[in-house]
């Protein structure tokens, strides 16, 4: 149980949460995280519900014993694959989670025509297919797995030719379709928005929903009572695998030295 005023517990299967993580630091600074990779299980994407869902239970266990008060499942898969079940079978904790901006992405495009970049989980989801349903029926989602990318962005490779090169292919199909907006359906892919950025040109609308995820949990903790009125100690990160480039990313990205608690399975 951890001491002092309670934390919000944040997971992702590795470092992807972070941009989730870095928006509420930014939104809500007076709250103290509890962050957990589980980096050993990386990546959800192409991996079956069931298992996804026992992971984000596990995880849940660990940071509820932690002493969380709220929950932020900073993992779109995992929120397509978990967040019904977790909420189920945790009804009087309050969870957050992450689903692609399809309808922000909706409401930006001009061309009618929007680029959506996630993982297979997500894009087979029941949750991504209600998304489609309430907000897009009259936008051209053109979608991309991007199989392989989660894999690159933990092992630290976020720009250079290489990279560019892996981006290039997902990205110019889509704009030779006419995207005009472009929506990050996986947290880990805001590490490697610049070089969207570059790729799409400067005209593109790109859209991280971490900002939201963020203003939800403020929400969500006002109407509970649970804002913390100033934060005591420090943030804190777990791994259920090898840290690797864990702690640099993660420093690099929130702009403080960051120290991971290994948890091996």
């Amino acid at each position: 149980m951890d001491p002092g005023r309670p934390p919000v517990g944040i997971f992702d299967s590795g470092i992807g949460g972070l941009t989730a993580a870095y928006a509420i630091i930014q939104q809500l600074p007076q709250e103290r995280l509890l962050y957990f990779g589980d980096t050993v299980h990386l990546p959800y994407g192409p991996q079956p519900a069931e298992a996804i869902r026992t992971y984000s239970a596990d995880i849940t266990q660990f940071l509820l014993q932690q002493g969380c008060k709220a929950i932020v499942v900073a993992c779109n898969t995992a929120t397509a694959a978990a967040l019904n079940y977790l909420r189920e079978r945790w009804p009087d904790v309050p969870f957050i989670g992450m689903e692609p901006a399809v309808k922000p992405g909706a409401c930006a495009t001009r061309t009618g025509k929007v680029g959506v970049l996630a993982t297979a989980g997500t894009f087979k989801s029941q949750r991504y297919a209600s998304l489609m349903h309430r907000f897009a029926k009259d936008i051209e989602l053109l979608e991309d797995p991007c199989t392989g990318l989660v894999e690159r962005i933990e092992a630290g490779q976020l720009d250079g030719p290489e990279m560019e090169a892996f981006l290039r292919n997902i990205l110019e199909p889509m704009l030779a379709g006419g995207a005009d907006t472009f929506v990050l359906g996986c947290t880990h892919y805001p590490f490697v928005q610049p070089l969207i950025q570059k790729i799409a040109g400067d005209s593109a609308t790109i859209i991280n929903p971490a900002p939201a995820v963020a203003l939800q949990l403020r929400r969500v903790l006002e109407e509970r009572h649970l804002l913390n009125p100033e934060r005591n100690g420090p943030h804190r990160f777990y791994l259920s695998g090898e840290k690797k480039n864990f702690e640099a990313l993660a420093s690099g990205l929130l702009g403080f030295e960051v120290e991971v608690i290994s948890v091996f399975h």
